[in-house]
C-alpha cells in the first residue's frame, strides 16, 4: 500500500474512531513516540492536558514490525498527509531545533501542527536536569546531605563546552559536519577522572580539550568568524545559554559518560556515610546488622532513578513543550 494512501488511513482511523464513540465519550489522541523511555516522558507532558473530554494514548509507532526511533515515526506518519487532529507524534529534537530547517527532516519538526519535541536534544537531558540531580541522589541513597553542588558543576560544564557547542551547530548547518561530526564533540565532552572532592579537575580538563579543538577548527576554517558570530547569536534567541548548554548535547552521551559516573561517586560517598553512621551508632550489634540490613535492602540504582526523574517538569524548556500542546489543543475546540 503505498505510504501516502496509508498515512491518510491511519489519521482518519483515528478521527473515525472518535466520531463514532458516544457524544460523552472522551476523545482519544494517540501519541506516537521513539522508544519505550519516551512513553514515560510523553506521559508526564501530556497528563495535564487529559480531562472529561479527551485522553491521550502513548505508543510506539508500529505494534507490527516493532520499528522504533526517529526516523521511524517521521517516515511512517509524515510523509504524504498530516498526521492529524487525533494523532500526533513526540520526537527528541535532537540538532533538527538548532538546524532551524536547513535539513527536510528539521523542517518537517518544526512545521508540522501536529508534531511536537524537546528543544532540548533528547529526553535524557531533562532526566539529567542539573536542579533536579540533588533529589535523585537522595531516591537513591536515603540521605539528604548536600555533598556536591550539581548546578555548579553543569553550569561550569556548559560554559567550558559552549565555544566548541557554536562549532558544531554551524558546521551541522552549513553542511560540514563530516569535519567534525557529534561523536567527535562528544569525545571532548567527556569529563573524565571526575572527582567529588575536586571537580574542578575534571572542567579544566574538558577547557583545554575545547581549547585545543577551537584553535584546530579556527585554523581549518580562517573566514568562518561571521558566521560563527551569527550562529552563536542565533542559537542564544533558541534557549541555549552558555551556562545551560549540556541540555543541547546529545542525550545519550550526557547520560551515559557525564552524569551518571558522576552521580556514582556521588552517591557511593553518601552511602558510606549512612553505613557509617549505622556501623558507630550507639547500639547493640545485632540492632545494627539489622539496620543495616534495612538500609542496603532500601537502596534503589542510580540510572533507574534517573529514567524516572521528572524534576525537569520545572524547566523553561519543558514549559515550551506544555505551550506547544496548549496551543495545538485551543486550535482543536
Amino acid at each position: 500500500m503505498p505510504r501516502r494512501l496509508r498515512d491518510n488511513i491511519n489519521s482518519r482511523y483515528f478521527e473515525a474512531a472518535n466520531a463514532l464513540t458516544s457524544k460523552k465519550a472522551r476523545r482519544r489522541i494517540v501519541a506516537y513516540v521513539e522508544s519505550y523511555d519516551d512513553i514515560y516522558f510523553w506521559r508526564t507532558v501530556l497528563s495535564e492536558f487529559e480531562n472529561d473530554k479527551r485522553y491521550f494514548e502513548v505508543m510506539l509507532p508500529s505494534k507490527i514490525n516493532l520499528t522504533r526511533g526517529k526516523k521511524s515515526v517521521l517516515m511512517n506518519f509524515l510523509e504524504g498527509a498530516p498526521l492529524g487532529r487525533d494523532m500526533i507524534a513526540c520526537v527528541d529534537a535532537d540538532y533538527d531545533y538548532l538546524l532551524q530547517g536547513r535539513t527536510a527532516q528539521s523542517k518537517r519538526v518544526l512545521e508540522s501542527p501536529y508534531v511536537f519535541h524537546t528543544y532540548v536534544y533528547a529526553i535524557e537531558n531533562y532526566q539529567c536536569y542539573a536542579p533536579s540531580l540533588h533529589n535523585v541522589c537522595v531516591s537513591v541513597t536515603l540521605n539528604d546531605h548536600r555533598i556536591f553542588d550539581f548546578r555548579a558543576y553543569f553550569q561550569a560544564f556548559s560554559e567550558a563546552l559552549f565555544p566548541l557547542f557554536v562549532w558544531s551547530v554551524m558546521l551541522y548547518r552549513n553542511g560540514n559536519y563530516n569535519r567534525f561530526s557529534i561523536s567527535d564533540f562528544n569525545r571532548i565532552a567527556d569529563p573524565g577522572g571526575f572527582n567529588v572532592q575536586h571537580p574542578e579537575s575534571s572542567i579544566a580538563n574538558v577547557k583545554r580539550k575545547v581549547n585545543t579543538k577551537v584553535n584546530e577548527l579556527q585554523r581549518q576554517f580562517p573566514d568562518a568568524k561571521d558566521e560563527y558570530l551569527t550562529t552563536k547569536e542565533d542559537i542564544k534567541t533558541l534557549g541555549v545559554t552558555p551556562q545551560t548548554t549540556y541540555l543541547y548535547i546529545q542525550g545519550h552521551h550526557l547520560f551515559d559518560t557525564v552524569v551518571s559516573p558522576i552521580m556514582s561517586k556521588v552517591c557511593n560517598l553518601l552511602r558510606q556515610e549512612r553505613q557509617n553512621e549505622i556501623y558507630f551508632a550507639m547500639a547493640h550489634k545485632t540492632q545494627k546488622r539489622n539496620e543495616m540490613t534495612c538500609y542496603e535492602n532500601s537502596l534503589q540504582d542510580i540510572k533507574a532513578m534517573l529514567k524516572k526523574n521528572s524534576g525537569y517538569m520545572l524547566s523553561e524548556q519543558f514549559h515550551r513543550i506544555q505551550e506547544d500542546v496548549r496551543n495545538y489543543l485551543d486550535v482543536q475546540t
